[in-house]
């Protein structure tokens, strides 16, 4: 696949000295919005260098260069100017999030552990539940006119991007400054985005896609961002189909399960105009086909154009961007008569190769490594992604994970495909891992299914049914649990791995 190739210009470039640059017009450049209401509250470019500004001379008074900067703070201004100070002051960010349930705590301390930041940048109301370190809350940092910008190398550690745990332990990706402006620049080439493309949405900052699309991107382009919190779109998933309604032109991404939840509550949504939505990313985890298809008739009536869903392909070992679909939108095919894939796309300004079904990605950004540990994230210059897939007429398509790969008497089994076939069996399945497991009868299959009818056995039956007849397989073990229970990662994928833990743990069995 020929690629197109990053500019020099922009792999030598500094991604503070975007900021500076940004900062010589008074534009808009962040705005948080609030609920109710909704009120919007927004930051000019001046006002982001102003503060990244103070950001970075209050770090500089407790760390030495290279040392890491955790952020632990809510989704809002702060965090972008978090963020931005650190790498301002030449240091080493650890995007996090908030101390908020038992998953999120145990990530946290795990990353602190992993890479012992010198400073903990936070929301002034969680002080008090950070773990140990010096501890500065952003909004009492005042802005400053004068503060230089580091200088740093290109290969220097911008920020820490931890994985999402859904098949290991989190490990920080180590993302360069370099990796960085690639991708922003990667993500602006695909989607034709210019410093007039407002870029829009939910998905947490400490997130990969989140984090490039909604704070890196508008920083390498000079654009607007204009976000709230991921809890703001759980309580009403119309808020993001609204916000870029209110935005023309808009570049927006999120997982496919959001794509699922706009489209079941389209019935709310009041006459909006989406025609002059630029692209809708669908990624971070397996894009189902007929999720495509209920979101285009949920809302081509409010005119969003087809091309505009594009589905799309990257991880966090690869800062965030691999494949996308152009200009075309989302492909479809069915393959051999089998159950209809999506195509994610081609590469822009990196390449890919599939070896023995796993996708290999080749490119500027690349992660260096996994800090603090030995493990090469790309000998010989590729990345061993650890996910199936095959190259058709030029497009991509991911079929499954290695790791996740379940072999019961020789054949292989892709979990997302028995996820497939368990939520289609009956109407009340929302969210659905499967996995291997292994006892005194050898490796077989498990599946913990939320549900949210009554158990009375309906469900049960229908489920073991549909997975017998569409893979000839019958299911080891079934857990039937309200849809909430069933483990998520940092980015609300679904975790196969917590759920075996838990489930087949739980039940005194283990692999």
């Amino acid at each position: 696949m020929p690629p197109a190739e990053v500019p020099d210009e922009v792999l030598t470039t500094p991604f503070t000295d975007f900021l500076l640059r940004n900062a010589s017009e008074d534009r808009p450049a962040f705005t948080c919005r609030t609920f109710p209401g909704p009120a919007d509250h927004t930051l000019t470019w001046p006002q982001v260098l102003a503060r990244v500004r103070g950001v970075a001379r209050e770090l500089r008074r407790f760390t030495r260069p290279g040392d890491r900067v955790a952020i632990v703070a809510r989704q809002d201004l702060d965090y972008v100017v978090a963020f931005l100070g650190t790498l301002y002051a030449g240091l080493v960010a650890m995007p996090l999030s908030v101390p908020t349930g038992r998953t999120h705590r145990a990530r946290i301390e795990s990353a602190f552990a992993d890479a012992a930041p010198a400073v903990c940048l936070t929301s002034k109301d969680l002080v008090d539940k950070v773990p140990p370190a010096v501890v500065l809350a952003v909004e009492d940092i005042g802005p400053d006119d004068t503060e230089p910008p580091a200088e740093v190398a290109m290969t220097d550690p911008a920020y820490l991007q931890y994985t999402s745990g859904s098949t290991r332990r989190p490990a920080g990706a180590v993302i360069s400054h370099r990796a960085l402006v690639a991708s922003c620049w990667q993500t602006t080439r695909c989607y034709r985005a210019d410093a007039s493309t407002p870029l829009a949405g939910w998905v947490p900052f400490f997130h990969d896609m989140g984090l490039v699309l909604l704070i890196g991107t508008p920083v390498f382009l000079g654009s607007r961002s204009v976000f709230f919190t991921p809890m703001e779109f759980v309580r009403d998933p119309l808020r993001w189909i609204r916000l870029l309604a209110d935005h023309p032109g808009a570049i927006t991404a999120a997982p496919n399960f959001a794509f699922d939840l706009a489209a079941e509550a389209a019935g709310g949504l009041e006459a909006v105009d989406l025609s002059h939505v630029n692209s809708v990313l669908n990624g971070s985890e397996p894009v189902r086909a007929a999720t495509v298809e209920a979101f285009e008739r949920a809302f081509a009536p409010f005119g969003l154009p087809r091309a505009a869903h594009k589905p799309c392909y990257g991880l966090a070992e690869a800062t965030v961007f691999v494949t996308s679909a152009g200009d075309e939108g989302p492909t479809v095919t069915a393959f051999d008569g089998g159950e209809p894939r999506v195509s994610v796309g081609r590469p822009y300004g990196q390449r890919i190769r599939i070896v023995d079904k796993e996708i290999w990605v080749s490119g500027p950004n690349v992660a260096d490594g996994y800090w603090g540990r030995d493990e090469v994230i790309a000998p010989d210059g590729w990345l061993r992604t650890g996910d199936l897939g095959f190259v058709h007429d030029g497009e991509l398509y991911v079929t499954g994970r290695l790791k996740d790969l379940i072999i019961v008497d020789g054949r292989n089994h892709y979990p997302q495909d028995i996820e497939a076939t368990v939520e289609a069996a009956h109407p009340s399945i929302r969210r659905v891992a499967a996995f291997a497991v292994r006892d005194d009868r050898g490796e077989g299959v498990a599946v913990v299914a939320g549900c949210t009818a009554p158990d009375d056995g309906s469900v049960e039956t229908a489920v073991r049914r549909a997975v017998s007849a569409g893979h000839d397989l019958p299911l080891r073990a079934l857990w039937l649990v309200r849809p909430g229970a069933v483990p998520r990662t940092s980015s609300g994928k679904v975790s196969r791995a917590a759920a075996r833990d838990r489930w087949w743990g739980e039940n005194g069995r283990h692999d």
